[in-house]
């Protein structure tokens, strides 16, 4: 059996719905938290993840969602899904877990904060992170699958 099968039958059907009811509130307070600094595409309540549009961002700065997602590394955070859905131009999509303290839900949005503030006015920190950024194009044409000492 599987880890997601053994996980749903700990938690049983009110731990179901706790960890769902949990996730949602994660999201609607990550909306709520940022919405007046990302624009979003549908204003409403979340389900479990809430999804911002970064158009304006770049359209206005050149930065993309990549850019953001990329600078997020820098602060140790696991980037969100990007592009996606693909409905929504430069998509971002946060979906926290339940398992998501405030504090980390709280580091998230200032880690937020101050990238939209780094892309108004050095939108060049975002277009070089991370430090260790690679060339996405190549890396899918030539991936290195095996570990060198460099």
């Amino acid at each position: 059996m599987g880890d997601a099968y053994t996980y749903i039958r700990i938690l049983e059907a009110e731990g179901i719905s706790k960890i769902s009811e949990d996730a949602t509130i994660n999201s609607d307070y990550i909306l709520s938290q940022l919405k007046d600094d990302y624009d979003l595409p549908y204003d409403r309540l979340c389900i479990h993840e809430v999804v911002f549009s970064l158009k304006n961002l770049k359209s206005d700065y050149g930065i993309s969602a990549l850019d953001v997602s990329k600078r997020l590394i820098d602060y140790n955070i696991h980037p969100p899904t990007i592009y996606f859905p693909q409905i929504v131009e430069e998509a971002l999509m946060v979906e926290p877990t339940e398992t998501e303290s405030k504090e980390t839900l709280d580091n998230f949005i200032d880690v937020m904060r101050i990238i939209i503030s780094e892309a108004k006015g050095s939108p060049d920190i975002l277009h070089n992170t991370p430090n260790t950024r690679l060339d996405e194009a190549k890396v899918a044409r030539v991936p290195e699958l095996r570990w060198r000492d460099h």
